[in-house]
């Protein structure tokens, strides 16, 4: 019987020398089933790189209305509109979205730091762009509140390094420029030099902060670099998001109570903002804090009604322009700005300013910061076009996303806009009033191109804590997100640990600062889960061919003489010595001490180890009593790769313990490490070992010590 067990084996093993793969079933039966790995064609990397200039080169009409097509979607989809079924969603979805921009413009305008009037032009150019050029069917987008936060951090640095006074109101400051001491900064504004204030050099930073954010999201996709945003896991997104509410709510509450603070910048701004509220809270403007508490308990209440009756409602209630508009009348007759102090939007122009090229020289100051408002803007709009596509059916292109939002950014910088991306709230509302197509974006640009035009000027007296209580109302969804803590605890405690560094990082330290501290806690999380990974014995269910762990199921067999090891990870430098530790802690065997014990008792002449039968032998020969181990089957179906480091971890293993003539098999073993294997010498030369190492799964590995292993100690 043993004498065709090794004459199969030697056939095997010149099949595996010709390249071909004789596995052993599990039942022992004679049948036997051969694999013949595919021959790679191989292709010189000079001949690759031929064929794919030849395609990348080659031009044709085809290929140029392709490319065209490619780019702007909207070619594509536009002839094939069947006007009769999609109009009326759009239209009705485009003027919804149209109502609830103009008022998160004006607001959004707070945290940008900037005019109002350059929130609209930011809507109007990122809608009309985004028609052209995006693949996604049902996004908005537009002014974000995160971005907006992002650009407004930006713009107060660098007015502060300018010399300007953060704490003084622009409008305030231009009506009597001829009578103040107004700081003038000059600095080079496209080709030439020109001298601006407070307010022309704060927009000069946001549009050359934007200008570069859209510069970097166009390089990302024309390097194939969208993977960057796959290390933005949903609970860095989400804990980012939380935190950086957080700051805007803190932002906002001087607005709310009508006090004046001095702006802080630089890490925990919000812990600063607080303790300067606290100190400066005797200054309350009564008219701000009634006004403020009204419009907060309509707001809300209209949102959570429009929440709980949405089924019913046709179209969301336009709540926020309702508040606007009365909240402006009753501040124009009540005169709260002449009688009360209460603070106002002031002068909102009409029309369009002259386009400017953005200032090279103000993108040196700002090329670090560019970069994270890029990847959060990409990281968003990526995110929601595809949920949005999975929701309804549809495909967009990741890579022309890219694009999209990168042109969205680059061209409205020459226009006096700042950074955008889609938001979430508006995309549902798009989504939920019947959206079709891109075409309602079109409608919500005519909805704000009509304010900028003609209804601008009438905002005059818009109290700016009625701006404070729309943002702060439509953080709602980011802050409940705190009660969701226990519940991503209960579903995954690293992912609820990522959430809540992320977020503390946003809100204590700083919102750019959060993003980073995030993705690199998340990452390191990765290398945690791979550096520390759980392993265990295994044991037989029943008479089955199938193996679990021991510590995990009840009624397990154990394999007499054999130990089986499942090590949950892929096996590298940075986890090869914890996979020793626990592979030595689980058999309960460190080869190197027991060694050093053989030669310590060799020395003294000692007979210190004996078989299971009470015979005694030498301390050279012997596996010790309180073992009996005979071999170690290491299940590798859980390891994706092993590095070099990795197979030399493995031959050691094998060779100290083959020193106690305990044998080492691996059953499982995936192709890409069986390479590995192959390439590090752990099968011999030639692989002429490898049917004695390698097993297509547990049970092969168990028969093979069964019937090979343990029975020729028997015989001995």
């Amino acid at each position: 019987m043993h004498h065709q067990q090794r004459q199969e084996l030697t056939e095997m093993s010149e099949k595996m020398e010709k390249g071909t793969e004789t596995i052993r079933l599990e039942n022992g039966s004679p049948f036997q089933f051969l694999m013949e790995r595919k021959s790679p064609v191989q292709i010189r990397k000079m001949d690759k790189i031929k064929i794919q200039l030849r395609k990348s080169c080659t031009c044709s009409m085809r290929k140029m209305k392709k490319t065209a097509m490619d780019f702007f979607p909207v070619l594509r989809w536009l002839p094939k509109y069947n006007c009769k079924e999609y109009i009326w969603g759009d239209v009705m979805s485009g003027l919804v979205i149209g109502i609830i921009l103009v008022p998160q413009a004006i607001a959004y305008s707070l945290l940008a730091g900037l005019k109002p009037i350059y929130s609209l032009y930011t809507s109007f150019f990122a809608n009309i762009i985004y028609f052209l050029m995006g693949t996604s069917r049902h996004v908005s987008v537009g002014i974000f509140s995160l971005l907006s936060l992002m650009v407004g951090q930006v713009v107060d640095r660098e007015l502060l390094l300018a010399g300007f006074d953060l704490n003084d109101d622009p409008q305030e400051t231009a009506n009597v420029r001829g009578h103040l001491n107004v700081t003038v900064y000059n600095f080079t504004l496209g080709s030439g030099s020109t001298e601006c204030g407070k307010e022309c050099y704060a927009i000069g930073v946001a549009t050359a902060l934007t200008f570069l954010a859209g510069v970097y999201q166009v390089l990302m996709g024309l390097f194939r670099l969208g993977f960057v945003s796959i290390y933005l896991s949903e609970p860095v997104l989400d804990g980012f998001a939380t935190g950086a509410s957080l700051t805007i709510l803190t932002a906002q509450v001087k607005y709310l109570i009508g006090i004046k603070i001095p702006r802080t910048q630089g890490y925990g701004v919000s812990v600063t903002t607080w303790v300067n509220i606290f100190r400066n809270i005797a200054q309350t403007n009564f008219c701000d804090v009634i006004t403020s508490a009204i419009c907060i308990a309509v707001l809300v209440t209209a949102k959570e009604l429009g929440d709980r009756y949405k089924h019913r409602l046709k179209v969301p209630l336009p709540t926020e322009l309702v508040v606007i508009v009365v909240a402006t009348l009753a501040s124009h007759y009540g005169r709260l700005n002449e009688v009360y102090g209460s603070s106002v939007s002031g002068t909102i122009p009409t029309g369009f300013i002259p386009p400017q090229v953005p200032s090279f020289g103000l993108m040196r100051r700002v090329a670090v910061d560019a970069f994270p408002l890029a990847i959060v803007g990409f990281a968003f709009t990526v995110s929601l076009s595809e949920m949005f596509a999975k929701k309804y059916a549809y495909t967009v292109r990741a890579n022309q996303e890219m694009f999209a939002i990168g042109f969205c950014n680059i061209i409205p910088a020459f226009f006096h806009c700042f950074a955008t991306s889609a938001a979430l709230a508006k995309s549902l509302v798009k989504s939920s009033t019947g959206c079709q197509t891109q075409a309602s974006s079109v409608v919500s640009a005519v909805v704000v191109l009509l304010v900028l035009l003609f209804f601008a000027p009438l905002f005059y007296n818009l109290q700016k804590c009625v701006l404070a209580c729309i943002i702060i109302v439509s953080l709602r969804g980011a802050l409940r997100k705190l009660k969701d803590v226990p519940r991503r605890y209960h579903l995954d405690k690293i992912d609820a640990l990522v959430w809540c560094v992320t977020m503390f990082a946003s809100a204590l330290i700083s919102t750019e600062m959060g993003l980073l501290v995030g993705a690199v806690f998340s990452m390191l999380c990765i290398v945690g889960r791979t550096q520390y990974p759980h392993a265990a014995l295994l044991g037989q269910i029943g008479n089955t061919v199938f193996y679990e762990d021991d510590e995990e199921y009840k009624n397990l067999l154990t394999v007499p003489k054999v130990k089986i090891f499942r090590f949950e990870a892929p096996l590298y430098y940075a986890n090869k010595d914890f996979f020793l530790k626990c592979l030595h802690k689980r058999t309960g065997l460190d080869p190197a001490v027991e060694m050093a014990k053989r030669k310590k008792a060799k020395r003294k002449g000692q007979r210190s180890l004996e078989t299971e039968t009470g015979q005694a032998e030498t301390t050279s020969c012997l596996v010790p009593k309180h073992s009996g181990l005979q071999a170690i089957i290491i299940d590798c179906s859980a390891i994706s790769f092993v590095d070099t480091a990795g197979v030399s971890t493995l031959k050691d293993t094998r060779k100290d313990h083959w020193e106690l003539q305990i044998a080492v098999l691996l059953a499982g073993c995936n192709r890409s490490v069986i390479d590995s294997l192959e390439r590090g010498g752990y099968l011999g030369s030639a692989n002429k070992d490898m049917h004695e190492l390698l097993f297509y799964n547990i049970h092969s590995a168990v028969q093979f010590v069964r019937e090979e292993i343990l029975a020729d100690v028997s015989v001995v």
